[in-house]
């Protein structure tokens, strides 16, 4: 399916994995909490929602029902994609039913861009035995190969990183790796976590259920031209909510050759400011140069600046109507810039670790790693 065929930026919200057990629990108060800020703040400023796999803690139809309930508040398109969890009858059936899912994979081109939905469990014994099977990693690489003749950038959505499938996690891996896959995004291991492979980056989102670290939230990710931005939300912070979109933090710097990547002379900043009030004045700076305006450009405060020739922080601050200031920093990468060695075997061994101000803590408390067996 073609949503659009127009260039730009893709943006989208993840909202980590619901764990969705009854309307009591505190989890699923804050599922409608998300929905309705959502709607209300980033209607008409992003391009869909994403829901990355465990959202009914039991699979049972009476969990899907309560959270269709939810989803039929949200004001634009969603993907659901299963998890190990949705799994646990044995089969998909409520999933699908429950949900009116589009049947998996799936694939949609936005703005530019190839989004490719994937089902890592069907194909497994259950709980986190996750596989691709040999159909959809054919179906897989048609996608990848077609986006890549007409010059796209692919996206895939799947539960888990390639390296947690018992089966196809080499060989899903070789595929993104041949055919530069943009970004890949994830539920799963049920904390924040940025990974940077040298060609593809790799995104977890903190869980809405079965949380160890920090406060419930949701993600914001975007790709600009190649380059991607990931920010976390609390979800009882403030709007607006601002997210330099270019150039990249070095960190996650995955072409040193490509524009917005590493800067010299004259470039472009890009950003988004989120919220349901209008913007009073959007500026930038270089360090502790002087604050330059930036001006809108359809959805992007967009303004051009002279680098230095080391590297350098770039910080973007908005203010709205009613006030209210957020600000956004990255670290920018100038000539000469190398980056570290990358393991690249579809794994978080490429984690960044802890990036306090991205709400990446670095702690892995979830039950991939150092929480609890949930």
């Amino acid at each position: 399916m073609t949503i659009s065929a127009s260039r730009g930026s893709l943006t989208w919200a993840h909202l980590g994995d619901l764990h969705i057990t009854t309307e009591s629990e505190p989890n699923y108060r804050d599922f409608r909490v998300i929905v309705d800020s959502i709607s209300q703040h980033l209607a008409g400023q992003i391009d869909f929602c994403v829901l990355p796999g465990d959202n009914a803690d039991d699979g049972a139809p009476e969990q899907y029902d309560l959270i269709r309930q939810v989803l039929g508040r949200l004001k634009m398109p969603v993907h659901v994609i299963p998890g190990d969890h949705d799994r646990k009858p044995g089969h998909l059936e409520a999933f699908y039913r429950g949900l009116n899912v589009e049947s998996l994979p799936n694939a949609i081109t936005v703005a530019g861009y190839r989004c490719l939905f994937l089902d890592v469990v069907s194909q497994g014994s259950g709980g986190p035995d996750f596989a691709v099977g040999q159909a959809q990693l054919e179906w897989l690489e048609l996608q990848l190969r077609s986006a890549s003749s007409q010059h796209l950038t692919s996206v895939v959505f799947m539960h888990a990183y390639p390296a947690d499938l018992r089966r196809d996690g080499t060989a899903l891996q070789q595929l993104l790796h041949q055919y530069s896959v943009g970004f890949v995004d994830m539920g799963h291991t049920h904390y924040n976590e940025l990974a940077n492979d040298g060609t593809t980056i790799f995104a977890t989102t903190r869980s809405t259920g079965q949380i160890e670290e920090g406060p419930v939230g949701f993600s914001l990710a975007s790709l600009n031209d190649g380059v991607v931005s990931w920010r976390f939300k609390p979800l009882r912070s403030l709007w607006p909510f601002v997210m330099i979109t270019s150039p990249a933090d070095y960190r996650l710097v995955t072409d040193i050759h490509r524009s917005g990547h590493v800067v010299a002379g004259q470039f472009r900043v890009s950003a988004r400011v989120f919220g349901a009030s209008a913007v009073q004045e959007c500026r930038c700076r270089i360090n502790n140069d002087p604050w330059v305006p930036l001006h809108l450009q359809g959805l992007e405060w967009q303004g051009v600046f002279e680098a230095p020739a080391i590297q350098f922080t770039l910080t973007v601050e908005a203010i709205d109507s009613a006030g209210t200031t957020s600000t956004d920093s990255i670290t920018v990468a100038a000539p000469g810039y190398r980056p570290p060695h990358r393991i690249a075997d579809g794994s978080d061994a490429d984690a960044l670790g802890a990036w306090p101000e991205r709400h990446l803590l670095g702690t892995r408390l979830g039950p991939n790693r150092n929480g609890r067996k949930w």
